[in-house]
């Protein structure tokens, strides 16, 4: 059934999320244990001043490139007047705050354009990838309950599937000549979710993940924050529409008056093709996937020799001032090889669920990282709070002290709002938070294990997190509890192993 109302009345409330058992004295050891390692993080930033409004400023105070595509560059003003347009357009199907709104075509400057659209009218933003058959189109539309989908180009899968739903279809060229949408942007005075991006379930059935806009913006704070960008930053935009990526990438330049440089598939995928668009778009900022990391440092690798004949000034990606690994745990014999081709582009280890705004931890690898055998994921962005705990044989939670094993929960205003529509799956992952006074109230359990490092591991002057692996991974072989993630770790550090997995078969006794 496809629900057209708002959002916000498919969502399950807090008082409906369970209590994670946690019994009292645990809770307070947990807080204080959390404060002493640095795993709550709590910085002052401005969280309701919504993404649209400091474009809007942009553009009045100093105009400049906002968003380069294959096709045309649009400045702070053009995109916010397109945006407006689009918002008025919006506001003309009859698209209300709280309301759900797809967003269809390839990654482009009108795709970040509807998205400001979105955000000044109030409703959410789901985006219909052009890479999805018109199948998949369908069932997240219908899903999300979406009333519109924009079509940024003349894609043809997102249509498909959205008329399969009933959702109407309009195209962004639509909003040419209408009279710009003059109201002050609604996102962040209604306390309305911002976004919706579906994930895929255990059952096959994708989840939709709702996240907040105060949550959205914290973390496009904590880029920021973390790697100290500046307006004079080129942000590589390179991951496909359905990815939590994507969100930062098209939307955290504009926060600084910096640029966004829209990266299609056709380059995206060719390394050296890739590298070349980063040398001569300025792109200074990029986030990619391990594995693609590595094709990138195996292409390039005869330009990238110190020896050989080729001046520093003409070696690949010199104008890079940051590498973001994520989405696949990342290798220490990959970093080893980032760390000596690029000494100038430091490489971020970054950490984070879909449902809890994207990354919630940052790390930046160096050379005394690469000895251990799983690199550290690394402490909280801003405003994310972290614990380590321990189901105990009764069902209670305990918690985990530096270098115990347990499973990270995340709570603070990071944590999104659950499942759209799918309240049975967001009792199982989302929880009541037992450990203060959280800006959301709730609790997000990961499934994945990790050990606090002590001061000192990896050259860190403080404790850090290191990822173990899914809590489901975790097997006991004569009664004792092995990691297979950890087996997989020690073989991959082998010159000949590119990549390991491991397996646990039971054989008959005898």
């Amino acid at each position: 059934m496809n629900a057209r109302g708002p959002a916000v009345d498919r969502l399950l409330p807090l008082a409906g999320l369970p209590a994670l058992d946690v019994p009292a004295a645990q809770v307070e050891r947990a807080r204080e244990l959390a404060a002493r390692h640095g795993m709550l993080r709590e910085e002052s930033v401005d969280l309701a001043d919504p993404v649209v409004a400091r474009v809007e400023r942009f553009a009045a105070e100093r105009d400049r490139p906002a968003v380069t595509d294959g096709a045309r560059t649009l400045s702070y003003a053009e995109l916010a007047g397109e945006a407006r347009r689009l918002a008025a357009l919006l506001v003309d199907e009859g698209v209300e705050p709280g309301t759900v709104v797809g967003v269809g075509g390839p990654r482009s400057a009108g795709v970040i354009a509807a998205f400001l659209a979105i955000e000044l009218v109030g409703a959410l933003y789901v985006p219909a990838d052009e890479a999805w058959p018109a199948g998949r189109v369908r069932d997240v539309l219908a899903q999300a309950g979406a009333s519109v989908l924009v079509m940024a180009d003349d894609a043809g899968a997102p249509a498909e599937g959205a008329a399969e739903t009933g959702c109407r279809v309009v195209r962004a060229a639509a909003a040419e000549g209408l009279r710009p949408w003059a109201g002050e942007p609604r996102s962040h005075t209604l306390g309305l979710p911002r976004y919706v991006l579906f994930t895929s379930g255990s059952t096959g059935r994708p989840k939709g993940a709702v996240v907040e806009h105060q949550g959205m913006v914290n973390h496009l704070w904590a880029k920021i924050i973390d790697m100290g960008l500046t307006g004079a930053d080129v942000v590589a935009f390179t991951a496909p529409l359905g990815f939590d990526i994507s969100i930062w990438q098209m939307l955290c330049p504009l926060l600084l008056g910096g640029r966004v440089e829209v990266v299609g598939d056709e380059v995206a995928h060719d390394p050296v093709a890739f590298a070349q668009a980063v040398d001569e778009r300025g792109i200074t900022v990029v986030e990619l996937v391990p594995t693609m990391v590595r094709h990138l440092l195996d292409d390039l690798a005869p330009g990238l020799r110190r020896s050989g004949g080729t001046p520093p000034g003409q070696r690949p990606l010199q104008g890079l001032r940051w590498m973001i690994a994520t989405g696949e745990e990342l290798p220490a014999e990959l970093s080893r090889r980032w760390l000596d081709a690029m000494p100038h582009a430091r490489l971020l280890n970054a950490y984070g669920p879909t449902e809890c705004s994207d990354d919630v931890t940052h790390h930046t690898v160096t050379a005394g990282d690469l000895d251990l055998l799983r690199l550290p994921i690394g402490t909280p962005i801003v405003n994310a709070r972290l614990h380590v705990l321990r189901e105990e044989d009764d069902g209670t939670w305990s918690a985990c002290d530096i270098g115990e094993t347990g499973e990270l929960f995340v709570g603070g205003v990071v944590v999104g709002r659950g499942y759209l529509g799918d309240d049975e799956r967001t009792r199982e992952a989302f929880y009541r938070d037992p450990f203060g006074d959280s800006p959301t109230g709730r609790l997000y359990r990961t499934g994945d294990a990790v050990r606090l490092l002590p001061p000192g591991a990896g050259g860190e002057d403080r404790p850090t997190l290191q990822y173990l692996g899914r809590v489901d991974r975790q097997v006991k072989i004569a009664g004792v509890r092995m990691e297979l993630g950890e087996i997989e770790a020690v073989l991959q550090r082998h010159p000949s192993v590119g990549a390991a997995a491991v397996v646990v078969h039971e054989y008959p006794a005898g």
